[in-house]
């Protein structure tokens, strides 16, 4: 088994990063850590690049097609890693997630409908139903120090007032949950109840923490699975996010087609020759890797929290189930917003 590098540091700076290059505009100042979006600072796996400087041996870069490799690699790490069966043909392509659940949500519902989702959350869940003049129904989360939980109660009490759409985070960004399957048979089952279409956006399932594992939504029964589109991604895992390429499955004949119909409509449906490549060598050969980066990550944890209890004992955090993102609680420290917003940029 190859060793990886995770320790490597790689300037960033001057090649149109967002995270390093668009700090100024976020933080009004470039002397800050940039920790304001969801972009590993690793080295992309040299298997990645050798696949992509593979493909530019090739001296032209014209429309293509995608092969029935992009799928099978998908399959079969979802397989190997979530242990999910499922087929080529329930999958399809999408320009990367958060593109995906906006055209879901304007391929399955109507302005005015209701959609569900549980807060705090991941902040486009908000403008992929606010932008699409949906109406925005939250579900709150129950935290007991620090640990949070769902309100099955309020969750059922909001489908049965007319909600067409529930928008699923799993694993939870930003509270580190790994749902277990009781958790998740649940949701599933009043969505099936109430005739809720469920969209789980399972981006971060490659990144759970032992004991914890990660159960597919649409893996549990079949019942669920026919209610249900899901979306993943190596985009986290490996942190691709640049080349806008990700998944959607659904064993529903149907939700499929129409989701797949809507992205051909808007002609969004070619991706790049690029992403494909980035998909099929990270799903293909990323194994080892994987497995490398959950134990360093591990080790980062660990060390945030000791850093923590020594050093800033006011601000409290739980090690997260799943994954790369500490969810920090910094009520004790007594500052408003304003306060608290100034202390991390300037101070």
């Amino acid at each position: 088994m190859k060793t990886y590098n995770f320790d490597k540091v790689i300037d960033r700076k001057g090649t149109d990063c967002a995270k390093w290059d668009g700090y100024q505009g976020i933080f009004g100042t470039d002397d800050v850590l940039p920790l304001w979006v969801a972009d590993m600072d690793f080295q992309t796996p040299d298997f990645i690049i050798d696949a992509l400087k593979k493909r530019l041996e090739h001296d032209i870069l014209g429309y293509s097609v995608r092969s029935d490799s992009f799928f099978l690699a998908t399959k079969n790490w979802v397989k190997r890693h979530g242990n999910w069966d499922i087929k080529s043909h329930e999958l399809c392509f999408t320009p990367g997630i958060v593109p995906a659940l906006n055209f879901a949500v304007n391929a399955f519902t109507q302005p005015g409908d209701k959609i569900l989702i549980n807060t705090p959350v991941y902040h486009p869940f908000f403008f992929a139903v606010n932008d699409h003049n949906r109406q925005l129904v939250e579900s709150s989360l129950i935290e007991d120090k620090g640990y949070y939980t769902l309100d099955f109660e309020d969750i059922e009490k909001k489908l049965t007032d007319g909600v067409k759409m529930y928008i699923f985070c799993s694993p939870h960004n930003p509270v580190g949950r790994v749902w277990t399957k009781n958790e998740l048979e649940k949701i599933g089952e009043l969505c099936v109840k109430y005739n809720v279409l469920l969209i789980s956006d399972e981006i971060h399932s490659d990144l759970v923490f032992k004991p914890n594992q990660h159960i597919h939504m649409a893996s549990i029964s079949e019942k669920i699975a026919q209610k249900t589109l899901t979306f993943i991604a190596p985009s986290k895992t490996f942190n691709l996010a640049g080349v806008s390429t990700s998944v959607a499955h659904s064993s529903n004949a149907d939700i499929l087609c129409m989701f797949n119909s809507y992205i051909a409509k808007m002609h969004l449906s070619m991706g790049t020759i690029f992403g494909d490549i980035a998909l099929e060598a990270a799903y293909n050969f990323g194994d080892d890797w994987l497995e490398q980066l959950l134990s360093y990550l591990d080790e980062n944890f660990e060390y945030i929290i000791r850093f923590l209890e020594n050093h800033i004992p006011q601000i409290k955090t739980l090690k997260p189930e799943g994954t790369y993102l500490m969810w920090l609680d910094c009520r004790d420290l007594g500052m408003t917003n304003k306060n608290l917003t100034d202390f991390m940029v300037n101070k």
